[in-house]
């Protein structure tokens, strides 16, 4: 079972930073090059200084993680970033609205440690996702220069029970330590709730729920694996040292029966099919679809709100500029082409579209690390790429989300899933809580 811990986060000392909102950030992930000078230019201490380094001129390799450890310490000594006198967990509330719709959720969650374990059988958490090496090894040397965990990975557990709610309940009563709104409209909420002494029986219910079973990683597999590297290398070199923090990595922890989690979907855009290339695609489509023809208003209205869809039904949106269609999986005739897997991996949406474009199209695992497949996640724009041809766009599949379900299904089987297969909604920021390998 996994072992959770409250820590002495470092946070922006409320003193010398007057405004939050100006020094928090998206994930690294998500960040473009355009929004990362956006946030550079926000406040000199915005977190993406440490999370996400710019490269600067005259830079020899590595210089900018180099750079991101100079700027932790002079922020923690400047007293920009102070550390929590007493271990905490801190519980998180985002507010948003689900794109696309005028729907308002609220999700509750809390930041903690999570103590490292490698996946595998009998593991406390549990992987859904496929990483790259470029991303690893990215955060990999900024986790070295530094020493810190500036971002966190998030965590699915299930409090069927609701044994731990009453913790986060009882926190969000008060007024909020943090309180802000994000350029996406989303207003994040953070309560530090002191874990140590007599107080640590007031949060155990929680922790207990979330450790009940094995974690889901939702998201930030890059950021574990890279946890899990710099562990190894650590304790080479100072094996005797007792539950040192390396051995933890910073999460947040949502549950997944209290709230409804909102995923969006992922669209996939064609390229380089050409007009003949588009022609025998739609001549096709009958041998692995049901098929009805429908308009591009149609589509929109289907799939722009897709972060409400059920998903998992095997429906998809088809655009060209030949008209659109929606389209309705024939599993059974799909079946003989799906990869090896689990029941959960193979009934997919992502994966009934993934082996149906190799089958009609030819994309396979080559073409698409060639670039044959975009993607976005509006449904709008992938209409809008493919009217206009950019990049040599052909053929817009739109889709229905990944279920919250399916994700924890896929993981418990050992599997995991296509590339761009989730995208949980609204994202963590990055900046409320820094967790340094230090007790």
């Amino acid at each position: 079972m996994p072992d959770i811990r409250p820590f002495r986060a470092l946070r922006y000392d409320s003193a010398t930073i007057a405004d939050p909102a100006l020094v928090v950030a998206p994930p690294y992930d998500v960040i473009d090059a355009a929004e990362q000078e956006r946030l550079v230019a926000r406040h000199p201490a915005n977190v993406v200084r440490l999370d996400l380094p710019r490269e600067e001129p005259g830079d020899e390799p590595d210089d900018r993680y180099r750079r991101a450890a100079r700027t932790l310490a002079g922020w923690r000594s400047d007293g920009t970033l102070h550390k929590d006198p007493h271990p905490s967990i801190y519980v998180y509330e985002q507010t948003y609205r689900v794109p696309g719709t005028d729907v308002a959720r609220t999700q509750r969650g809390f930041f903690a440690r999570l103590r490292l374990d490698s996946f595998g059988t009998g593991s406390g958490v549990l992987p859904h996702e496929r990483t790259l090496t470029g991303p690893r090894e990215d955060r990999y040397k900024l986790l070295r220069a530094t020493g810190v965990n500036s971002s966190p990975i998030v965590c699915l557990y299930d409090d069927r029970g609701g044994v731990g709610r009453p913790v986060l309940e009882a926190a969000t009563a008060r007024a909020a330590d943090l309180d802000i709104i994000d350029d996406d409209v989303v207003r994040h909420r953070l309560w530090a709730v002191p874990a140590d002494g007599d107080a640590a029986a007031t949060v155990a219910p929680l922790l207990a729920a979330a450790a009940a079973g094995p974690v889901t990683i939702a998201d930030g597999h890059h950021r574990y694996e890279t946890a899990l590297r710099y562990r190894d290398e650590r304790r080479m070199s100072r094996s005797c040292e007792e539950d040192p923090a390396f051995d933890y990595v910073l999460a947040l922890f949502l549950d997944t029966t209290a709230q409804p989690l909102t995923i969006l979907p992922t669209h996939r855009i064609v390229r380089r099919l050409g007009d003949a290339g588009v022609a025998d695609l739609r001549a096709r489509l009958g041998e692995l679809f049901e098929v009805r023809d429908v308009t591009e208003e149609t589509l929109r209205d289907q799939f722009e709100a897709g972060g409400l869809a059920n998903g998992g039904e095997g429906r998809f949106g088809l655009w060209t500029r030949a008209g659109g269609a929606l389209l309705t999986a024939r599993r059974e005739v799909i079946e003989p082409f799906l990869p090896g897997g689990g029941t959960a991996l193979r009934a997919l949406d992502v994966t009934l579209l993934g082996a149906a474009l190799e089958r009609l199209v030819g994309i396979d695992a080559d073409a698409l690390v060639a670039g044959a497949v975009a993607y976005t996640k509006s449904a709008a724009e992938a209409v809008e790429s493919v009217d206009a041809g950019i990049d040599d766009s052909d053929a817009a599949f739109l889709l229905e989300p990944t279920p919250v379900a399916s994700v924890l299904a896929v993981a418990a089987d050992g599997d995991v899933m296509p590339h761009k297969s989730t995208y949980f909604y609204p994202k963590a920021l990055t900046g409320l809580v820094i967790n340094p390998h230090e007790w």
